[in-house]
């Protein structure tokens, strides 16, 4: 079992189930310790298979894991997904009982979803260009599609990530959000400039998400409150620490006898 998860306060169906892993547990040595759940992250193989093994155990279901490239994609995966080469995407659903949706994230934020019924789930990784590029919206879209209901029916909950106090953007960050660039807040986005003069503004990755949600339709979505680069204790954050772990939020459908 894990040692800690984040679980969900929403309101999905009771045959649904979801968790955000920590890094607390596991069997990853420094500086991945201890739950390192990304094999790309330059721990040893042998550990991240335990400590994914251990995250298969505690949910009960066979997590699918993406190759994220900072995109829009979203697949579908059922249990051919299971052997297959992760599809490069950096969102996926199902409609598959014991098959999880997995994300992983150190810093970018991770977005579960559930359709109504218990019928489908998702899960999405939105780090600001897969936020910027339409993420969500193409998670959404397919979610609804493949459930057959509405996003006004679906619910969502976001997951620890870097936090407004922490994450510095600049320019680039703002335009791609088509806020204004000027020297003054905008919404989700506060000015702070460097010390020397330049341009800088504080960004809530997790309040951009929301105002995507709200504009979909959603209505029901909770989360969002942890910051990963201020709890060095809890999370992993690749903007802090550089060389670290990754951490994995997963939804499913659980199986009838499970």
């Amino acid at each position: 079992m894990l040692s800690e998860a984040l679980i969900p306060e929403w309101d999905a169906a009771s045959c649904i189930g979801a968790l955000m892993t920590t890094r607390r547990g596991g069997v990853s040595g420094p500086p991945w310790d201890g739950l390192n759940l990304g094999l790309a992250s330059g721990d040893q193989p042998r550990c991240v298979e335990e400590n994914r093994r251990l995250l298969a155990a505690a949910t009960g279901a066979q997590p699918v894991y993406l190759r994220q490239v900072h995109g829009r994609d979203v697949v579908r995966i059922d249990a051919v997904s299971l052997t297959a080469p992760p599809p490069d995407a950096d969102a996926a659903w199902t409609d598959v009982p014991g098959i999880a949706c997995a994300v992983q994230v150190a810093d970018c934020l991770p977005v579960l979803f559930a359709a109504p019924l218990g019928r489908a789930v998702a899960a999405a990784h939105a780090g600001w260009r897969g936020l910027a590029a339409g993420v969500l919206e193409s998670t959404v879209h397919a979610l609804c599609e493949g459930a057959g209901c509405d996003a006004g029916a679906l619910v969502a909950w976001l997951g620890p990530c870097i936090g407004r106090r922490e994450f510095e953007v600049g320019a680039d960050v703002l335009q791609a959000f088509g806020a204004p660039v000027a020297a003054a807040d905008q919404p989700c986005f506060r000015f702070q400039p460097r010390s020397g003069g330049q341009l800088r503004w504080r960004a809530d990755l997790a309040g951009l998400a929301r105002e995507r949600l709200r504009a979909l339709g959603l209505q029901r979505v909770s989360g969002g409150g942890w910051c990963t680069v201020e709890d060095r204790s809890r999370f992993f954050s690749y903007r802090r620490d550089g060389i670290t772990g990754r951490m994995v939020a997963a939804a499913w459908i659980r199986s009838p006898s499970g």
